[in-house]
């Protein structure tokens, strides 16, 4: 596979820092006094600028240079983020991002306007001066102390210079802020055989004879404040060095012991001998020194600890692979699976041990190996739930509704393609949360509530399931407009015996709506039946509860992944077919009683009424049933219904393949699978067969009634 476009690299990258700017800025608008979400957001202003210019994308560069600019007073301190200008620096985001994934359809004059708003909202009477002005020293009376520059502790980690970071290069812009008196201090050097050579061993003792500005120290040091120990504290006035070349560490000729190869054993050897890096000017004194504050005292045991810790930070290093890589791979696994498979029934039927032990050692490692694949495409929920954000923000302003988005359990891992279906579903969700369930103000008032909704979106395991819902704290479902909107569809007949459950799921009907006017958010009735397919879809299920007043929550049932999955196989005829385990509740023997009751719908499952569908008739199976027939009890959400097999033959890995377009008519399937025979086994789709029951119970209720 060639590589990647480095123009696409940047674009995904940048992906990655819009999300962190959008979360910074929204929760600016919570925590306006927060320095850490200011600096936040604006490195990763600055490293789209830096990294813009570096690929060629100068509109970009460009245009988050004025934002930075315009933006610089809230980075002072010197104004408070408003909602407003929040919501301005969002739509400035939203440009940048347009200028980087399709920089033709943009319009200046819009990003122009956006830049309008941002001076307007930061305007004063004095202009923001920029971020790394120097500020010069004020005259001073004679014996008055001032404050004349920054004494600085730099530490870096150990690792920072494996991550492409250099120092002395930092100490060289600093340098040019103002004069520089530069100590190295020592004493972490460890012996020359105990030296990694890609650490930092090296602390530094700065002081910088120049009265700048705070900030403009903490822009030299913008891309490794997290990789760093930053000690900052005023410099009282003394005479500074004179004016001489910039920082010459790297132009000046080494000491003698400099003769060694790694730099890092240059500046070890020197500074153990005491030995200045840098030799000053004849003609003027050093702009720049750097001399040993003490000898190292060399410990030999620090240095294997040190090693080990580094291979700990190497071992938690992650690497970049593209999807597309991931989904061939678990393809490969899942042919290893059935093959696997094969091999075993092979061996059971014969008579060879070391064959039998091949087998065995065979699937343990298939078995290995496929967990190990499926965890790599696993990704963190929060990666989906974030998106929602900038969502709730931009809903709540529109319909004049305040809103508090709440979200829990963001590091539940689901299938990556998971996390790419459940996208959509979310947005019509979330939409239907606060425009149909959150009341507006006065209404909430009226009820005692709180003037700020509350929207909770949360993710969680439940065996081999994730459970993903959404709760709002509105004014819940209106089950009577639902049952009239039903009746005047001609869904149900008037009068109908129908339990409030049943009756919400009309709200999962193609065009069903009860919204009293049509406007751009709601009221087409197209939303809440494209969620149920898709859930569906992902062979997951959508539950509905409400309570009148306190509000609505719709709960996601999802299976943990799409490739492969845990089945129980069973035979219907002469043909076999697989069930989702998760879905199995528990298998239960079909009685003579039942069996001797064809009219009857209902299983007699320890007290409680249990529908049930007979497999062989929707199979349309040939020949006469097993004497003893199996229920397999499969549920959804609260629903349960009863499936009559032949046989359950037991559990089975199950390989997913998609059915064809051919078969798209085909409801009651949602693949198939290849069993260790090498015959095919179709995969039932359980939300569909509950359906179906639904469907008969229905029917015989009004038959009855009738």
């Amino acid at each position: 596979m060639s590589a990647m476009d480095p123009t696409e690299v940047f674009r995904q990258e940048a992906s990655e820092l819009f999300e962190v700017l959008e979360g910074a800025l929204l929760d600016l608008g919570q925590r306006p006094d927060d320095r850490e979400l200011v600096d936040s957001a604006f490195r990763a202003l600055h490293t789209i600028k830096g990294s813009g210019a570096m690929f060629g994308f100068d509109k970009v560069a460009s245009f988050t240079h004025e934002f930075e600019t315009a933006f610089d007073r809230v980075r002072k301190g010197e104004i408070k983020p408003t909602q407003e200008l929040i919501s301005v620096a969002l739509a400035a985001k939203d440009y940048i991002r347009a200028l980087i994934e399709d920089p033709q359809s943009t319009d200046d004059i819009i990003g122009e306007a956006i830049l309008d708003d941002l001076k307007r909202f930061v305007s004063a009477d004095q202009p923001a001066a920029p971020v790394a002005e120097i500020i010069e020293a004020p005259s001073r009376a004679p014996g008055e102390s001032k404050q004349a520059g920054w004494h600085l502790y730099l530490e870096f980690e150990s690792h920072i210079l494996r991550n492409g970071s250099n120092p002395l290069d930092l100490l060289e812009d600093l340098c040019k802020l103002g004069p520089c008196f530069v100590v190295p201090i020592t004493d972490g050097i460890p012996f020359l055989d105990e030296m990694e050579p890609e650490d930092c061993y090296l602390k530094w003792d700065v002081k910088l004879h120049a009265a700048c500005h705070k900030d403009a120290i903490d822009d030299v040091f913008m891309f490794v404040q997290d990789e760093m120990k930053l000690t900052l504290s005023p410099l009282e006035h003394v005479e500074a060095p004179a004016p001489a070349p910039l920082f010459q560490l790297l132009d000046e000729e080494p000491a003698p012991a400099a003769e060694m190869t790694a730099p890092m054993v240059e500046v070890a050897a020197a500074l153990a001998a005491e030995q200045p890096i840098a030799k000053a000017e004849p003609t003027s004194e050093p702009r720049f020194e750097a001399r040993s504050e003490t000898k190292p005292e060399f410990k030999r045991e620090a240095a294997p600890a040190r090693r080990e810790e580094a291979k700990q930070e190497r071992g938690i290093a992650t690497v970049r692979v593209q999807a597309e890589r991931l989904d061939e791979l678990m393809d490969r696994v899942g042919e290893l699976v059935i093959a696997q498979a094969r091999l075993t029934q092979l061996a059971a039927s014969g008579s060879d041990l070391s064959i039998k032990m091949i087998a065995e050692e065979i699937e343990r490692l298939a078995s290995s190996l496929r967990d190990t694949t499926m965890g790599a495409r696993m990704v963190p929920i929060g990666s989906l739930f974030g998106r929602f954000r900038r969502l709730v923000h931009d809903l709540s302003r529109d319909l004049s509704k305040p809103v508090e988005f709440v979200t829990t359990g963001e590091d539940t891992e689901l299938d990556k393609t998971m996390i790419e279906c459940l996208a959509d579903p979310l947005v019509h969700l979330i939409r239907n949360a606060i425009d149909h369930g959150i009341e507006d103000t006065a209404t909430r008032a009226a009820n005692g509530k709180t003037a700020q909704g509350r929207i909770e979106l949360a993710a969680v395991h439940s065996g081999a399931q994730v459970l993903v819902t959404v709760k709002d704290n509105g004014g819940g479902l209106i089950t009577a407009r639902i049952r009239a909107k039903a009746e005047e569809q001609g869904l149900i007949a008037a009068g109908a015996v129908l339990t409030d459950h049943e009756i919400h799921q009309f709200l999962f009907h193609p065009g069903f709506s009860t919204a009293q006017t049509i406007s751009a958010l709601s009221g087409r009735g197209v939303g809440m039946d494209v969620v149920k397919r898709t859930i569906e879809n992902m062979r997951g299920s959508i539950d509905l509860s409400t309570r009148p007043g306190e509000g609505t929550t719709v709960t996601l049932r999802l299976p943990l992944t799409l490739a492969i999955i845990e089945g129980l196989l069973i035979r219907v005829g002469e043909g076999r077919y697989i069930i989702p385990l998760p879905a199995v509740e528990e298998c239960v023997e079909l009685t003579a009683e039942d069996e001797r009751s064809r009219g009857r719908n209902f299983l007699n499952v320890r007290g409680n009424l249990v529908p049930f569908l007979r497999l062989r008739d929707i199979m349309s199976s040939s020949g006469s049933p097993d004497r003893h027939q199996k229920t397999i009890i499969i549920s959804t959400g609260e629903t349960r219904v009863g499936l009559v097999a032949d046989q359950i033959i037991g559990n089975h890995q199950t390989v997913i393949k998609s059915l064809s377009k051919l078969h798209s008519d085909v409801t009651i399937f949602s693949g198939a699978t290849i069993l260790g025979d090498g015959t095919a086994a179709l995969i039932l789709d359980v939300a569909q067969l509950v359906t179906l029951a639904q469907s008969k119970v229905e029917k015989q209720h009004i038959s009855e009634a009738a």
